[in-house]
């Protein structure tokens, strides 16, 4: 998830570089934020459900957004509630870690809904996104940067199990592939307002998808390299 924790772990060894570097953490909302969480008794776990639940809300948007013949208001209020799912499953990723470390609720179970629902969410978004551009190879396009998406988790996974640090380099981490996706709706909203070019927003979603997958290719690239450097280092 965004904070990379698991809720397994002790506040000493999230500090030790398991979590997501992230400088939302130490805002005044989301400490606020996770402050009421916590003394409402909001489990971190249901938080991390909540993300793939914000997920399947932005892909619905998406999707929906498919149609070349919507009404440019109605084009708008989709992309919104697509930018409003990808933004809130973000939120819960970083309220869950925060919850569960610096609110001292983590559990045994922490590890699975830690890392799950953020295998589920992301190809929830991107393929959703693929398909909403309602274009030839959009579809794949959308496949293809899911694929990306769960390489550069798995390998970030495979190096902090095989005893190296745990990676969260870009350029296309997960922070990146939900800017550009937000970025693509924004723009494409503002484009279904151009008389007799509406249909380019779809055009915008296919480059944003297809930039997210090359960007996964040169992340997992980047991480296996510095994964490879600790091991060798470590048997000097």
């Amino acid at each position: 998830m965004g904070t990379a924790r698991a809720n397994l772990a002790p506040p000493d060894a999230a500090a030790a570089g398991d979590r997501r570097p992230l400088r939302s953490r130490s805002s005044r909302w989301a400490g606020a934020l996770a402050a009421h969480l916590i003394r409402r008794g909001v489990s971190p776990n249901a938080i991390s459900v909540a993300s793939v639940a914000f997920a399947g809300a932005g892909a619905l948007g998406l999707v929906l957004a498919r149609a070349d013949q919507l009404p440019a208001v109605l084009v708008d209020l989709l992309y919104l509630l697509a930018i409003v799912g990808i933004q809130g499953r973000l939120v819960c990723n970083l309220l869950d870690g925060m919850v569960a470390v610096e609110g001292g609720k983590g559990g045994p179970a922490g590890g699975v809904y830690n890392d799950l629902p953020d295998r589920l969410a992301d190809p929830i978004l991107l393929v959703a996104a693929g398909y909403g551009t309602n274009l030839w190879l959009g579809p794949e396009v959308g496949w293809l940067a899911a694929a990306g998406a769960l390489l550069t988790a798995y390998v970030r996974v495979l190096g902090r199990s095989i005893g190296a640090n745990t990676y969260f380099t870009g350029p296309m981490a997960k922070q990146h592939r939900m800017a550009v996706l937000t970025a693509a709706c924004a723009v494409g909203a503002v484009v279904a307002w151009v008389p007799l070019a509406g249909g380019l927003r779809h055009w915008v979603m296919f480059a944003a998808l297809a930039g997210i997958a090359g960007g996964c290719g040169v992340t997992v690239v980047r991480r296996v390299r510095l994964i490879v450097r600790d091991l060798e280092a470590n048997k000097r």
